[in-house]
């Protein structure tokens, strides 16, 4: 015996199906969450426990939503120019001006004084190292190879060739 089934109980167009796997538990307003997290330095893993999902789920909105991608570059962008800025006048040595009031004699005085930093030769290292790398980059030289007669000490005391 056959049975008989109506057509229309059991046919269902692709396009009205639900996506495949868990809904997205990503939300429009996480945009502007991310950016102001990302504005502080976090990276994907971080704003995985902020957000409290998996460091997977946050590198999937990034690639599927553009606007979210967009808010956690923009904000990392911000945050490295002004790290950027903080390294290179640390570089070069800066002043700037503070301002303080006190009670003098029962009256209020506003003091100025101008405070100078030197320059931090381990920041200009950084610096030049990072951006000037063929230059700068700390590595053994062959005239190196050749003052030590192709040999050099190691830390632990034995002799192996330079690299």
């Amino acid at each position: 015996m056959l049975w008989r089934i109506p057509v229309d109980t059991h046919v269902q167009s692709i396009d009205t199906w639900p996506p495949p796997g868990q809904p997205t538990s990503y939300k429009p307003e996480y945009c502007e969450l991310a950016h102001n997290y990302c504005l502080l330095g976090a990276t994907n893993e971080v704003l995985a426990g902020f957000f409290d999902v998996a460091p997977r789920t946050v590198d999937n909105w990034i690639a599927t939503h553009p606007d979210f991608a967009d808010a956690a570059r923009k904000g990392r962008a911000a945050a490295d120019a002004v790290v950027v800025r903080a390294l290179f006048d640390r570089a070069k040595g800066f002043s700037h001006q503070v301002t303080r009031t006190t009670l003098y004699q029962g009256k209020e005085h506003a003091i100025t004084n101008t405070v100078s930093y030197s320059l931090d030769t381990q920041a200009c290292m950084f610096w030049l190292r990072n951006r000037q790398r063929q230059y700068w980059q700390a590595k053994a030289t062959p005239e190196g190879l050749r003052r030590h007669g192709g040999a050099a000490r190691c830390r632990r005391g034995e002799h192996a060739p330079c690299r």
